[in-house]
């Protein structure tokens, strides 16, 4: 077992064209294999108990806050991220992982 906390993105998002969107998912894949990230949460039904929060939810986990990191910088997701902007509002962050 590595000593090195895992690194998961955490986003919020607020899709506005279900067609346009389902191209950024196609194009995120090729990032998301090279760095790692394993889906946990990919837009599920959710119960919001407190607070706001956007109707979309996605927990991706990375073996690394710097693959996580790493990945979001890459070219590979800048070219999905692009396909992204215009069809959806994200609220996202990387956060490292309980190293319990």
């Amino acid at each position: 077992m590595s000593d090195i906390p895992k690194g998961y993105w955490i986003g919020h998002v607020t899709v506005e064209d279900e067609q346009g969107y389902q191209a950024y998912r196609t194009a995120n894949a090729a990032a998301f294999e090279k760095y790692g990230g394993r889906f946990l949460v990919r837009g599920g039904a959710m119960e919001v108990v407190e607070g706001d929060l956007r109707p979309r939810t996605v927990v991706i986990e990375f073996p690394s806050v710097a693959a996580a990191r790493a990945c979001y910088l890459s070219p590979e997701y800048q070219h999905a991220l692009a396909l992204r902007t215009p069809v959806s509002v994200a609220d996202l962050c990387i956060v490292e992982g309980w190293p319990g």
